[in-house]
């Protein structure tokens, strides 16, 4: 069969170009606006840092679109680019496509390059959305412990006046014992402990009492609403972790490079991103013990209840926000899992991406 001359656009139907261009604009302005309603429900709620989030999405379709952009420009300059048949098959990510063809990048594969930037941007947001909803959805859990707080027999069990050896809190007895005193057997309980409720009730006590002692007046404390503190900060923080910073699309540049016949990238990089959130998931557990060994340093008796200071010391290189980066870096890589190659032509390397995933 003779393949159809490829038309240009004065040589097509009127009604296919109209056709083509009202479906695009009517998606489009469909988008827009449900980002637009979504922005104005979120102000209704009073969520700022939930509109700054939508916002940092819209710059990241507007990157997108640019991206596009420049890459519908250069195709034909790139694809017109030759290089000898040596260079052309080395480093490929299949061993399987036919040979003799010396483009540096022809017309179809920018195409599909367009495709995998679009979709893994998309990816990106999605799983920031659900890791965002995940989080709220555990917060819930969180809300009772705030309302026991204001209770009559919380105050009394919380006596200020009251005198007690700090091993013998329930935060000390907790975290207080022989294998934190070394930082081999500290870090094997704190990473299986990260597996069995990350976040305890004795652990949001002590520091809900912690940051109302060091920000608020002691006599606030049954009416400062911790819980709603930190879900404004799990807003605060999505909005970082929805963007995509040049250092992760770096990342994704390295991605596409790994990704070459004969290093099993498929297999192994996943690895790479479960044992960084498994690291974050031990280094958050370690602050909090540290936390408490901190308090039995000060004295073996306290007075109240015990007082854990937070500092940005207990973070890797002092710098808290770290641990958001990488969090960030995490989900990136997740967004990866979509994006389909020959590497997914046998099930156990599809279920070694998604399991690790």
């Amino acid at each position: 069969m003779v393949e159809e001359y490829e038309r240009k656009l004065d040589e097509t139907a009127t009604w296919a170009v109209a056709t083509v261009c009202f479906a695009l604009l009517a998606i489009s302005l469909l988008v827009e606006h449900i980002i637009h309603l979504v922005g104005k429900w979120l102000e209704r709620k009073r969520k700022p840092a939930l509109v700054k989030a939508l916002e940092k999405v819209k710059e990241e379709l507007m990157l997108l679109g640019f991206i596009s952009l420049l890459l519908t420009i250069l195709q034909d300059p790139i694809s017109g680019m030759c290089i000898s048949k040596k260079v052309a098959f080395t480093w490929r990510p299949c061993s399987g496509p036919p040979k003799g063809k010396v483009a540096f990048m022809t017309a179809y594969a920018i195409h599909q390059l367009h495709i995998f930037i679009f979709v893994l941007a998309i990816c990106h947001v999605l799983s920031c959305i659900i890791t965002l909803a995940l989080g709220t959805f555990k917060m819930r859990k969180w809300k009772l412990w705030e309302n026991e707080t204001k209770t009559i027999e919380h105050q009394y069990f919380n006596d200020p006046e009251r005198f007690r050896f700090a091993r013998d809190t329930s935060f000390g007895r907790r975290h207080l014992h022989f294998w934190s005193k070394s930082p081999v057997t500290l870090w094997i309980v704190c990473f299986f402990r990260q597996f069995f409720g990350s976040v305890t009730k004795v652990d949001y006590m002590a520091l809900r009492h912690g940051f109302i002692i060091a920000h608020l007046a002691p006599e606030n404390e049954t009416r400062f609403d911790f819980q709603k503190y930190i879900h404004r900060s799990l807003e605060e923080d999505f909005k970082v972790i929805v963007g995509i910073s040049p250092v992760i699309w770096f990342s994704a540049v390295l991605f596409l490079l790994s990704n070459t016949s004969g290093w099993y990238s498929y297999l192994w990089l996943p690895f790479i991103s479960l044992i960084i959130i498994l690291l974050v998931g031990t280094k958050l557990q370690m602050i909090i013990t540290k936390m408490g060994i901190q308090i039995q340093e000060r004295g073996d008796v306290v007075k109240g209840t015990p007082v854990v200071q937070p500092d940005d010391d207990l973070f890797w290189f002092g710098r808290p926000r770290f641990i958001l980066f990488l969090i960030q870096f995490v989900l990136f890589q997740y967004a990866f899992k979509s994006v389909r190659n020959c590497f997914h032509s046998k099930i156990e390397d599809i279920v070694i991406r998604l399991s690790m995933g």
